[in-house]
């Protein structure tokens, strides 16, 4: 329920700024891939590389005056984790707010146009919770994301992304000789994931 809180706060901020009646809209679907790995708390497991994919839809609101703008997507995202011969397969629901800086260049502002981003992302765990009784999905991964990205012909943006977990994603678990449970590893995501857009 606290993370559902900060996100209404966070998606009204973004609305907020995005508000005024010059703003620039557009919308469009929007794929790519991932490419995650856990950072453990504790080194005595090695979490791998794993690619994994994602696709949903974007919207952006910009302010022509200041190239400033902010864009939501809503996405699924399939990411894995493997660990030893153990693969942990997860589902979310994810939904990045990204604050937008559109570098203008002249002459070719209209063809070619770089742009910076960074924002948080919240996913909702969609998959099981539990893995083989000893490793638990957290249902919210908060994440902050850092990118960077070039629009072409006003309408295709391709962008890369790196994400900083800011909460843990999944736990292990034991039981003692009295039956307590007991955490023993956690993760954090940390992930890269290259997009393409096309928005209307």
């Amino acid at each position: 329920m606290k993370n559902l809180k900060v996100l209404v706060i966070a998606v009204i901020m973004a609305v907020g700024f995005a508000a005024p009646a010059s703003a620039q809209f557009s919308w469009g679907p929007k794929v790519g891939f991932t490419t995650s790995k856990l950072h453990l708390n504790k080194d005595a497991l090695d979490s791998k590389n794993q690619t994994g994919f994602t696709g949903g839809l974007m919207a952006e609101v910009m302010l022509p005056v200041f190239n400033l703008g902010v864009d939501c997507s809503v996405m699924y995202v399939h990411r894995a984790a493997k660990f030893e011969n153990e693969t942990l397969n997860r589902d979310y629901i994810e939904i990045p707010i990204n604050l937008k800086w559109k570098i203008g260049v002249p002459a070719i502002g209209n063809i070619v146009t770089p742009y910076l981003f960074t924002g948080p992302s919240f996913a909702f765990l969609c998959s099981k919770k539990d893995y083989k009784n000893f490793v638990e999905n957290k249902s919210c991964d908060i994440t902050w994301n850092f990118g960077l990205g070039v629009q072409l012909l006003n309408k295709i943006q391709v962008s890369a992304s790196y994400g900083l977990g800011l909460s843990k994603a999944v736990e292990t678990k034991a039981f003692d000789i009295n039956g307590v449970e007991t955490p023993i590893y956690n993760g954090k995501d940390r992930y890269w994931t290259v997009t393409a857009a096309y928005l209307f």
